[in-house]
């Protein structure tokens, strides 16, 4: 029989995107974890000028298959890394995130 902390995880999976970050948001704040702010601030802005590095085609973009297979290689089977990652290119998961409301590029 699921608990109910099972029961709110299943069902919070179902949720639309938008609304599963603002929820997952929310509950890391409620931990409340101290917050520094310059490392937030200098993680957002390497995070822009790495997407802007990917739209420009200047960044060097390596597919995820590719460095699992090096993990598995120099450090043995990993069980935890999941493979089962969708096939599509990172311009089109942030164009996705874009046009969901869930990305602030």
């Amino acid at each position: 029989m699921a608990t109910t902390t099972d029961r709110i995880i299943e069902n919070s999976l179902f949720l639309p995107a938008d609304v599963r970050l603002s929820l997952v948001e929310k509950l890391l704040t409620s931990l409340n974890l101290p917050i520094d702010e310059e490392i937030d601030r200098l993680w957002a802005e390497e995070a822009e000028l790495r997407v802007s590095q990917i739209e420009e085609g200047t960044a060097k973009l390596v597919p995820g298959e590719e460095v699992f297979a090096k993990i598995r290689t120099k450090h043995g089977k990993c069980d935890s890394i999941s493979t089962s990652m969708p096939k599509r290119s990172l311009t089109e998961q942030l164009s996705t995130m874009k046009t969901a409301g869930t990305a602030s590029v």
